[in-house]
């Protein structure tokens, strides 16, 4: 694994700049504390990248944890296959395992937002045994999403994007009038440089079509389980994407220790958003277990 590079000062802490070398390749990654610190990963959504978390990795860093956000696959240049079936889940919950293991990592907390959250549910259920404990920001238990899709006409109607992206032309609409439409899905919650970065980051060759291959990607064949592992689960009421019937399902998936955290006012947006706010509920899930 490389050294640090250009470390950044925020707050108390120091963000230093890695890479983590799988057999998938290397992944880019922002972390943050003593390499002795209790481990935590942290696992972007889309349409962003392991930046998501700088403040959540600052301050976790900042209280002793060993905090690690990568940028995942088809958003680290160093890990963007050509293949749509490379992006399946199976893949995406392997990279954890690798860059868990390349940090040298037995066991680990994992937090995922969005589809970084995706990932973290499947994770947790197929190797609970890695896990001390799973954070998953926004997206719901997908069988409790699963659920929702085919009960509640509202959150069929609210994940029409999902199908819609599957589209080969949706590349050309995001980036059209210079990503406008692209800009326009952060619903001015995220601070204009940081959507500026993503916009830089996904207008790169090949890079958006790569992060859109997350949803084009085959469906996985097995179905997912109860979870085990201490579970947070942080919904906002505000999630365009998604609703309150997953959410509230989501109980119901989780055979572990369970808490579940409602948001007022929030969007989809969560970690930057309030990251004060997230990353107390975190620390306080984190210490707990």
């Amino acid at each position: 694994m490389n050294g640090t590079v250009g470390p950044v000062g925020y707050g108390a802490s120091v963000i230093e700049h890695l890479s983590i070398p799988t057999p998938a390749g290397d992944f880019d990654a922002i972390a943050a504390g003593p390499q002795d610190g209790r481990p935590v990963l942290l696992l972007h959504g889309f349409p962003e990248a392991a930046v998501e978390w700088e403040h959540q990795v600052a301050r976790l860093g900042g209280e002793g944890f060993r905090a690690v956000a990568p940028d995942q696959r088809g958003y680290s240049p160093g890990v963007r296959p050509d293949d749509v079936a490379a992006y399946a889940m199976d893949e995406l919950v392997g990279d954890v395992v690798a860059m868990a293991d390349a940090l040298e990592w037995r066991r680990f907390d994992l937090v995922g937002h969005d589809w970084g959250g995706a990932v973290a549910w499947w994770t947790a259920d197929r190797h609970p045994e890695r896990l001390r404990s799973l954070t998953a920001v926004s997206t719901p238990h997908p069988r409790a999403l699963g659920a929702a899709l085919r009960s509640d006409e509202d959150q069929a109607l609210r994940s029409q994007y999902m199908r819609d992206w599957q589209s080969p032309r949706t590349e050309e609409r995001m980036l059209a009038d210079g990503g406008e439409p692209l800009r326009r899905m952060y619903e001015w919650k995220v601070p204009r440089a940081r959507v500026d970065d993503y916009l830089a980051r996904l207008s790169e060759p090949g890079a958006l079509t790569a992060a859109l291959n997350w949803y084009r990607a085959p469906t996985p064949r097995d179905r997912i389980g109860e979870i085990t592992v201490p579970t947070l689960y942080v919904w906002s009421t505000e999630d365009v994407a998604l609703g309150s019937t997953a959410a509230l399902d989501t109980e119901n998936w989780v055979s572990g220790p369970y808490e579940f955290q409602m948001l007022e006012d929030v969007t989809h947006w969560v970690p930057e958003e309030v990251p004060e706010q997230l990353t107390a509920l975190l620390l306080d899930h984190l210490r707990r277990h």
